[in-house]
């Protein structure tokens, strides 16, 4: 059996740019993709912690150590500079890989700098 699980997290990271003309796509910073181990192309799921809007687009590269992160296309409409997002990414695992799974988890300031990277959420207490 096929499980889908977060694979990693950039979570509340700041939305830098929004371009409707660019093609389509979420441009993050190349040190952030490799920090989460998110590849180039690969689904992600967006969420925006202003207005509630969640969508699906692709990863691509923005230059390393820039802080850029870029909603493209026709997401640009979901997304603005300054908005609170997180970005999720997804991947099916088999039962024998859940043995092993821990999620990547990285975690970010208002100014896009990592503040540190955990595998695991903590339990939310009541």
């Amino acid at each position: 059996m096929q499980v889908t699980m977060l694979q990693a997290k950039l979570h509340r990271c700041v939305v830098t740019h929004s371009e409707l003309e660019y093609e389509g796509s979420c441009a993050i910073d190349s040190a952030f993709l490799e920090l989460a181990g998110i590849r180039e192309y690969q689904q992600i799921e967006i969420y925006n912690l202003r207005n509630g809007e969640r969508f699906t687009t692709y990863a691509i590269r923005a230059q390393k150590g820039s802080g850029i992160i870029s909603v493209n296309g026709a997401a640009a409409h979901k997304a603005s500079p300054g908005d609170r997002v997180i970005i999720c990414a997804y991947a099916h695992y088999n039962e024998a890989e859940l043995a092993a799974y821990k999620p990547t988890l990285v975690y970010f300031d208002a100014n896009n700098t990592v503040t540190g990277s955990r595998h695991a959420i903590p339990v939310q207490a009541a």
